[in-house]
């Protein structure tokens, strides 16, 4: 299986021109859209995003993970074995919390390169050939690195900031509940937030924090936008009080 991390958007070819080469060469291996809309250029609200969202996919899944401003420049091209599943994409940042919280952690270097590269375009061009090889029990030439050398231990564990605004308005931050006690009471733009565990639990229009699906500390507005409620969107720090 091959799981789509980008900050491509929902519209226009590159995601269809990636899943393209993918189904060439691996026209057997299912591809899943994991992410298709990291707000765009932001490494590191990817980096904790991804973190997050890779725990429902088994051991030997490949996450083609392109969030990458710096294409065509001298950056380095990445893959990672994190407990069990494999990353592919730019040696950014990208993969750097997924790597953090590894249990089991290999880094290589990609340095293979198809005969012809685009300068803008290497999701399609150089990652996808290798996320499909790698689906396939294929790897590429590589020269494995460790891991410390690669992975920056000064990023936080957690990010206190709003990293995804959702389709209902809802603000997804960097923070893991778990992390936060449930008594905490959130600032976000002035606005103090209690912690509720379902939206039945506050009055409608009321704004409210709560642990999401997936782990993290989400922001919302029962029956209401909290994008345009409170007036956050991506980026935006949030206080822990």
């Amino acid at each position: 299986m091959i799981a789509l991390f980008t900050d491509f958007g929902l519209e226009g070819p590159y995601i269809g021109q990636m899943k393209a080469v993918l189904h060439r060469r691996a026209p057997n291996v299912p591809v899943i859209d994991l992410f298709s809309d990291v707000p765009a250029f932001d490494v590191r609200a990817g980096a904790y995003l991804l973190a997050a969202y890779v725990g429902e996919f088994a051991a030997g899944a490949v996450i083609l993970g392109v969030v990458d401003p710096g294409v065509g420049g001298e950056r380095r091209a990445a893959m990672v074995k994190a407990d069990g599943r494999w990353f592919v994409g730019p040696d950014n940042g990208l993969f750097n919390v997924v790597a953090m919280r590894a249990r089991e952690l290999r880094w290589w270097d990609v340095v293979w390169r198809p005969p012809r590269m685009s300068s803008s375009f290497h999701g399609r061009d150089l990652f996808a050939p290798v996320a499909a090889g790698l689906a396939l029990g294929e790897s590429p030439p590589t020269e494995e690195q460790d891991p410390r050398v690669r992975v920056d231990a000064s990023w936080p564990a957690d990010l206190d900031q709003v990293v995804y605004m959702d389709h209902y308005g809802n603000a997804m931050t960097g923070l893991r509940a778990s992390k936060v006690p449930d008594r905490a009471v959130l600032e976000v733009r002035d606005t103090p937030l209690s912690r509720a565990r379902t939206f039945s639990e506050v009055a409608v229009d009321e704004g409210f924090w709560y642990e999401n699906a997936n782990g993290l500390v989400e922001i919302a507005v029962n029956q209401g936008r909290a994008d345009q409620v409170l007036g956050i969107g991506p980026g935006d720090p949030i206080r822990v009080r």
